[in-house]
């Protein structure tokens, strides 16, 4: 793990961490949370494109402080938490949105690339649960409006073939949030899941021959769907978000 940038004074201000931060949502959702005053810790296995994504964000007015680390290990959730402790003291949102898919018939399946996607899809969120418990539920108790966004995916709705890990791990990552809302809601912190169609990032290269870039979902849509979790008071918890294509909503 490496230490990044960022130098504004955060005392009193609100801090949040994001994983999968260098790039499309995880990158989208990091500046819009810059543009809401939220200081940042980012974190993405790359440290070069992860320096790079950190630049605009921090030019924003944002403290912005980068980790790069590999979710998939546990030491390094823990040490990203941690160094977010460190820098900030505080957190008041956490956006578990690392997330990678292996597209393979059942017969094809790998042990390596069945492990990395419980891994990084499913237990790393639930790491950094473990690990940020004690600041999120601090941040409940000050002002009832403590966030975590888990960004699943609409295959976390209806399993897919040919990714069949992935719409596992998608649907744990479902039920764990219903799970958690479940059990720090009362405490004042609220967690939601993101279930997107396809969004126009590199995760969905594979099938832009037959899905069009041009008619995916923004990874700028997914961030306003976040930005609106922002704006509700304390009474009120959206537990899900689902987004799709317009041509893929029936009409009865």
């Amino acid at each position: 793990m490496e230490p990044g940038i960022g130098n504004v004074e955060t005392d009193n201000r609100r801090a949040a961490l994001v994983t999968g931060a260098s790039s499309g949502i995880g990158l989208a959702i990091a500046v819009m949370l810059a543009e809401e005053g939220y200081d940042l810790t980012l974190t993405s296995r790359t440290a070069a494109k992860l320096e790079a994504a950190a630049g605009p964000v921090a030019a924003l007015g944002t403290g912005v402080h980068t980790i790069a680390a590999d979710v998939g290990e546990p030491e390094e959730v823990a040490g990203v938490v941690a160094a977010h402790r460190e820098r900030f003291g505080r957190l008041d949102v956490l956006v578990n949105n690392a997330g990678l898919g292996v597209v393979s018939p059942l017969g094809g399946i790998e042990d390596k690339h069945l492990d990395l996607q419980l891994a990084v899809n499913l237990r790393a969120p639930i790491l950094f649960y473990r690990e940020a418990e004690a600041m999120l539920r601090a941040a409940g108790a000050e002002h009832g409006e403590a966030l975590v966004v888990n960004t699943s995916s609409i295959a976390g709705k209806v399993g897919e073939p040919e990714l069949g890990v992935y719409s596992a791990t998608k649907h744990g990552v479902v039920g764990f949030t219903q799970a958690m809302q479940r059990e720090l809601g009362p405490a004042g912190v609220k967690s939601c899941v993101l279930c997107p169609g396809f969004v126009d990032t590199a995760l969905s290269d594979y099938v832009k021959e037959t899905v069009p870039a041009a008619t995916m979902i923004r990874s700028e849509d997914v961030a306003e769907s976040v930005r609106s979790l922002l704006r509700l008071s304390r009474h009120c918890v959206v537990p899900e978000i689902v987004m799709v294509q317009p041509e893929t909503v029936a009409v009865s």
